[in-house]
């Protein structure tokens, strides 16, 4: 008896639960259009000090009012909220990569000494909406 009244109980607040949407707990998400929204700005971290010292380059950097997704193309650039990803080059060298996890980024097998990344954040078409750069030095010790 003990387990049936348990099962009841259960089965009212699933179904209880179910009935509800995000919607009606958090009520209608806010549409903006994209004129008005804010322009996207990019944010980064220094490397990780630790990890710099084993040769190990680790940055953190987070875009604002943009969301980093594989997405690529001039149709996405209509997208509300804006979407993009980020390009890293290192060193000033001629070639770049994509990026479109947002999550840190982290390089190795740099030789020692002092290196500079430039990450771009940029918009699906691959056009350059903010940039920063950090530079830094790979300890002697763990050159290759």
């Amino acid at each position: 008896m003990k387990y049936a009244i348990a099962g009841v109980v259960a089965a009212l607040c699933f179904s209880a639960a179910a009935a509800q949407t995000v919607r009606d707990i958090r009520g209608a998400a806010p549409v903006v259009p994209l004129a008005s929204e804010p322009p996207p700005k990019l944010f980064i971290d220094a490397p990780l000090a630790v990890p710099l010292t084993r040769g190990l380059v680790f940055i953190q950097y987070r875009a604002e009012n943009l969301h980093i997704v594989p997405v690529f193309g001039p149709k996405a650039l209509d997208d509300s909220p804006r979407i993009g990803h980020i390009h890293v080059s290192v060193d000033d060298l001629p070639w770049h990569w994509a990026d479109a996890s947002g999550e840190q980024l982290i390089i190795t097998g740099l030789p020692a000494g002092p290196h500079k990344v430039l990450i771009e954040l940029v918009n699906a078409n691959h056009e350059t909406i903010d940039q920063g750069t950090v530079s830094f030095v790979v300890p002697v010790m763990f050159s290759r």
